[in-house]
């Protein structure tokens, strides 16, 4: 199994940037693909991003798309977040998440505690 803790959430205004962190520890995640998702009172489940473990694809919302970017560091057994140009509607509780199938949106199993980002004059 493995255990994932998230960083980097934080309030800032419209137009900002913020880098989320995902370090996941107990087992190499390698072998998984990871995935961001986000919850905002009122709204649905969003899937944002997913990094796949089998060949590195990027996956981004069309939300997000422009404006994101997911990386790996293998090394520090880390995937991060970048997500710019933040809006207010980017506000939500980010969790980073396992993907046991690969970057389709489901099987999610190991799940982060979440993260804060709330984006406000």
């Amino acid at each position: 199994q493995v255990q994932l803790v998230e960083s980097g959430g934080d309030l800032v205004q419209p137009g900002g940037s913020l880098r989320l962190s995902c370090a996941a520890s107990g087992s190499t995640f390698d072998y998984y693909s990871i995935a961001w998702i986000r919850q905002a009172p009122g709204k649905r489940r969003e899937g944002v991003s997913c990094i796949s473990n089998s060949d590195g694809s990027t996956y981004y919302a069309e939300s997000v798309k422009g404006r994101a970017t997911i990386s790996r560091d293998k090394a520090k057994n880390t995937v991060y977040l970048q997500i710019n140009s933040l809006r207010p509607e980017d506000t939500a509780v980010y969790y980073c998440a396992t993907e046991a199938t690969g970057c389709h949106g489901r099987d999610y199993d190991n799940w982060g505690q979440g993260t804060q980002v709330t984006v406000s004059s």
